[in-house]
């Protein structure tokens, strides 16, 4: 399986006074295909962790490659090409425009890679049949439950095909029955051939991962197999 991630030395430090590592320097590799869960308490490094995966910052030491693509060397603008198109992001608080439709929600996250016009309103109607919202597309945020809403950002996030699926605690809002709605979808995601990385601090979510890595203190430790 070709690599979709690899963190080689990747840490992150805040300047002071004093400065503040939050992230140790660290090693990971990601696989296509694989279903890797994150865990560590409130304050661990994992929001640290999430941002330098995200491309939402950069290192302070380190090398990331994404798909083989040395993000190091890339200007601002390309980051967030290189972000649009090979990421996608499910986060906690779904972060849907509230005057927009479920379908227009879909839509909108086409803009980033560039998606011409005519097929992006197909694309967003396929990734909502996907997880389940086929008879919602004009719903607003407004008028769905929570768990309809994360749906809705699940389907943002798939629309453009990304590399990357980066969940940063994607239950944390919901009721424990959106919950196993939206922790079935991840896995049938999982079952697909995507490859994602959860971010997360609930066991009853990591335990859904083939593969668990936990950072505290900011270390980055992989558990020893059995």
């Amino acid at each position: 399986m070709s690599e979709v991630v690899r963190l080689d030395g990747i840490g992150r430090t805040f300047a002071g006074p004093p400065p503040v590592t939050a992230l140790h320097p660290c090693d990971l590799v990601v696989r296509q295909g694989e279903y890797v869960a994150v865990t560590g308490p409130s304050g661990s490094g994992k929001s640290t962790l999430l941002h330098l995966l995200g491309l939402l910052d950069t290192p302070s030491c380190g090398r990331y490659l994404l798909d083989g693509i040395d993000t190091g060397g890339l200007s601002d603008r390309d980051r967030s090409t290189l972000r649009g198109s090979r990421i996608g992001f499910v986060f906690q608080s779904f972060h849907l425009l509230p005057h927009r439709t479920a379908e227009e929600n879909v839509l909108l996250a086409q803009v980033y890679n560039r998606t011409p016009w005519p097929d992006r309103g197909p694309a967003a109607r396929a990734a909502l049949r996907r997880v389940g919202l086929g008879h919602r597309l004009d719903a607003l945020p407004t008028t769905l439950s929570g768990g309809e809403r994360q749906r809705v950002a699940v389907a943002r996030a798939l629309v453009n095909r990304p590399s990357l699926l980066l969940c940063d605690e994607p239950t944390g809002n919901l009721d424990s029955a959106a919950a196993a709605v939206v922790l079935e979808l991840l896995t049938g995601l999982h079952d697909d051939g995507r490859t994602l990385v959860v971010i997360t601090h609930d066991p009853a979510v990591a335990v859904r991962a083939g593969r668990v890595v936990h950072i505290g203190d900011g270390r980055l430790a992989e558990p020893a197999a059995a």
